[in-house]
Order: structure tokens, then C-alpha cells, then sequence
């Protein structure tokens, strides 16, 4: 019986391995390098020379309106006093800074002193920030609006998230739901106003309105009987 005889089993040298790889991907794997260097250089330069002289423009622009709006020349705030640009133009010059943001608020505001509601609405659904207690009161003024506007059921949906918005202002989060609860009654949606007057009770019974909301649940609670007042 002859003797069989096997190949020795050799393992590939990894660095054999990785310069074959290289040697076959190299062109692209450069490619792809150069790629990543060049978007993150652009990024930075982006946001270097471009994003942050906008943000410095806008600052400067919107700080005579704001003066102006401390001073009640509401319509000066958003158009303009001839010598200063307004609200309104921030808005449309620096789309996407955080300052054309803030205006936005600010606009909202003006147009719901002015009484134009529906300008007042359009603005203040447009505004958005991570400062709740700067939230909470967008929330309020849009509610206002909407009220103002007779939309009551986009009124009580305002002033919900602005009473949930920033619970540790106990006393603008009573007031706010308080605000819903009796839009909810001038609907006749007075399960639902109960609700929201037991929820106040519950979380800001210490504020002005905690203080005051048992006399309107049990106005509710009681149910109507041939001696109740129509």
C-alpha cells in the first residue's frame, strides 16, 4: 500500500492579504476618503462663512425692532421705520437663522396686538424653540388668536400645550388651561372642561386659579334638575 502524501496546509499572510486588498481597492478607497474630507471641510466652511456672518447680520437687523416693539410702535417693529428694517424683513432675508426664528415670534405677537388674527396665526404656528418658558407663551398668544378668531377648538388645542409646555410656571399653566376648560364650556363640551379643571386642581392647586376652580367643578358636577337656572 503506497504511502499518500497531502499539501501541507499554508496560511495566507495577512499582510500578503492586505496589500493584495489595497493594491485592488486602493483607487477607490482614496476616492471615498477625499469624498469625506471634502464634506466635512465644506460643512465647516459653511457654517464658518456663511452661517455665522448671517446670524450676525440678522442680530443686528432685528435689534432696532425690538426696540421699537419694547416701545409699542407695533407697525414700525414689523415694517420698518425708514431707518431700520423690521420684523418682516429679518423673516425674509435670514430664512433659517435662529434669529429669523425669534422674529417670527415677534411678528406673531405684533399682528395679535394689531387685531389681524389670521397674520398673527401664520406666524406664531411658524415658530419653534427649545426655551420652554419662550414656547409656552408662543402657544398662549396663538391661542389667543385662535380665540379671538372663534376657532375654539384650535384655541383649546394652543392653550393645552401651553400648560403642559413648561409645568414649572405653575401659575401661566393654570391660567392656560383654565382658558381651555371655559372654551370647552362655551361648546357645551362640559365633561371635557371638568376634566381639564380637575387636572389644575390636581397639578397648580397653590396659583390664583387653583385656588379658585372648585367652584367651577362643582358647578359642573351637579347635575341639572327642574331647580337649576336655565
Amino acid at each position: 500500500m503506497s504511502d499518500q502524501h497531502t499539501a501541507p496546509v499554508v496560511d495566507k499572510d495577512p499582510l500578503l492579504s492586505a496589500q493584495s486588498f489595497w493594491k485592488k481597492n486602493q483607487k477607490n478607497i482614496l476616492i471615498a476618503a477625499a469624498v469625506i474630507v471634502i464634506a466635512v471641510g465644506g460643512w465647516f466652511a459653511y457654517g464658518e462663512y456663511i452661517v455665522k456672518p448671517k446670524e450676525t447680520k440678522a442680530a443686528e437687523a432685528i435689534a432696532k425692532a425690538q426696540q421699537l416693539f419694547a416701545q409699542d410702535s407695533t407697525r414700525k417693529a414689523l415694517d420698518g421705520d425708514g431707518t431700520a428694517k423690521g420684523f418682516l424683513y429679518v423673516i425674509k432675508n435670514f430664512d433659517g437663522t435662529k434669529t429669523a426664528n425669534l422674529a417670527k415670534y415677534y411678528a406673531g405677537v405684533s399682528y395679535l396686538k394689531l387685531g389681524e388674527f389670521e397674520n398673527a396665526v401664520k406666524y406664531l404656528k411658524d415658530f419653534s424653540t427649545d426655551s420652554k418658558p419662550v414656547q409656552l407663551l408662543a402657544y398662549a398668544r396663538l391661542g389667543d388668536a385662535y380665540s379671538e378668531l372663534n376657532k375654539k377648538d384650535d384655541a383649546v388645542a394652543a392653550y393645552k400645550k401651553a400648560a403642559a409646555t413648561f409645568p414649572e410656571d405653575d401659575a401661566s399653566s393654570a391660567e392656560y388651561l383654565f382658558r381651555a376648560g371655559l372654551l370647552l364650556e362655551t361648546q357645551g363640551k362640559n365633561k371635557e372642561a371638568l376634566e381639564l379643571y380637575k387636572e389644575l386642581k390636581n397639578k397648580f392647586p397653590k396659583t390664583d386659579k387653583g385656588f379658585q376652580i372648585d367652584k367651577y367643578i362643582y358647578r359642573l358636577s351637579v347635575e341639572p334638575n327642574e331647580f337649576s337656572v336655565k
